[in-house]
Order: structure tokens, then C-alpha cells, then sequence
């Protein structure tokens, strides 16, 4: 069947703002994985580096938004076509706030330079790599519109979770032990809760495929409380 002039530029729309999700997506990915091995490295200048390109983060955060925003206003979409819409800015916002987590990474090594505090270089690196996986995969189940591959990538939380217990109760022991080193010990703290944050910014992107799909709001965050009632 023939698509209308009007379909089809409203189709053509809505693939652009897909294509420019998945973009925003790599270059937040890049940002971790760069803010994670300056602070491995303790590599101020790249640090550095991460905070700057942030802007081009943000940037283009705005572009999608109000891309998105004239499109609502001058093709009126409908049903699943406005759920899209309404999915795409969603995203928009975690991605850039997963941005924000890069940003805040690279500032803490920037505070710490050359100070003389553990920073368990290996398990930050798996909680990078499973969170990054994560977000990877719910971008590619956003663009398939894929419900039943959303319901099953934040059930991965739980081992980013535990990742992120033991280097808190492993700095907080070595601050008992050492009160000198708490300061530089709850920035690396912080920095690991970035990466855990940013786990759970995956799990709402991939509440807004399960929404976009079937068009149901579920919460895919079930805690321990919630699995037990």
C-alpha cells in the first residue's frame, strides 16, 4: 500500500530522531569508557578532556529535545507514533544524565591526582563493561522496539549492584583503619556509585521500550522488598 506524502515524511522524521538516540548513545558510552581509564590512569589531562566534551553531550541532547518538541507541534502524532515521541525524549534525558555520571568521574580524578588512595582498578572496569553492555543493549532494543529483550537486560543489575557493595565495604574498612584517607576514599566511593547510577538509567530506558511496545508503564526495578511481597 502506498504511504501518504504526509506518512511518509513523518516516518522519515521519526527514523532521524532514532538515528540521532543511538548517536547521543555512543557518545555517552565513549565518555564513560574514557572517564573510567583516566581515573584508572589517574590521568588529569584526560579528565579534563571528558569534562569538556560534555558540552557536545549536552549539545546535542538539546538538539534531539527540540527536534522532538517541533515534531509534536507540526505533525500532531498519534497512538504508537506519539508514544515514539514521547520514548525518545525520555531516553534523551537518561542519556544525557548517564553524560553527567561520566562528567562527575572525571571530576573526581581530577580531585585526587596523585594522592595516595586504593582505587580497585578491576572492579570498576567490570562495572563499567556490564553497565556499558547494558546500556547497548536496551539502544538496540529501543530501535527494534524488542519488549521481552527491555524485560530482561536490568535483571543484569544485580551483579553491578554487588560490584559496587564490595568496593564500598572495602573503602569503608580501609577508612576505619586509616581515618586519614576518608576524604579521597568517598571520592572514589562516589565515582563507583556514578557507574551504579548509571545502571539504573539503563533500566528506565528500558521501561520506555516496554511502554513504546506495549504501551504500559511497568516498573522493571523490583526490590528486594517488592520481590518478597
Amino acid at each position: 500500500m502506498q504511504l501518504s506524502p504526509a506518512r511518509q515524511k513523518l516516518d522519515h522524521q521519526l527514523g532521524l530522531l532514532q538515528e540521532d538516540i543511538v548517536t547521543l548513545g555512543e557518545m555517552v558510552e565513549l565518555a564513560v569508557r574514557k572517564a573510567v581509564e583516566a581515573l584508572k590512569r589517574r590521568d588529569v589531562r584526560a579528565a579534563q578532556l571528558v569534562c569538556t566534551n560534555d558540552q557536545s553531550i549536552n549539545d546535542r541532547r538539546y538538539d534531539i529535545e527540540i527536534e522532538g518538541l517541533i515534531l509534536i507541534a507540526t505533525q500532531q502524532p498519534m497512538a504508537r507514533d506519539l508514544r515514539l515521541v514521547a520514548a525518545i525524549l525520555e531516553i534523551n534525558t537518561e542519556l544525557e544524565r548517564i553524560g553527567d555520571y561520566a562528567k562527575g568521574i572525571a571530576r573526581i580524578t581530577m580531585l585526587l591526582k596523585d594522592e595516595n588512595v586504593i582505587i580497585p582498578t578491576g572492579k570498576f572496569q567490570r562495572m563499567a563493561d556490564l553497565s556499558l553492555s547494558m546500556l547497548s543493549r536496551a539502544l538496540k532494543a529501543f530501535v527494534a522496539q524488542d519488549a521481552d529483550a527491555a524485560l530482561q537486560i536490568p535483571r543484569e543489575d544485580d551483579q553491578i549492584d554487588a560490584l559496587y557493595n564490595q568496593i564500598f565495604k572495602d573503602l569503608m574498612h580501609k577508612m576505619i583503619a586509616e581515618p586519614a584517607t576518608m576524604e579521597h576514599s568517598n571520592y572514589v566511593i562516589w565515582a563507583a556509585h556514578n557507574l551504579e547510577r548509571l545502571a539504573d538509567r539503563v533500566t528506565n530506558i528500558c521501561e520506555r521500550v516496554v511502554f513504546l511496545v506495549n504501551g504500559e508503564m511497568q516498573e522493571l526495578d523490583i526490590t528486594d522488598c517488592e520481590s518478597e511481597s
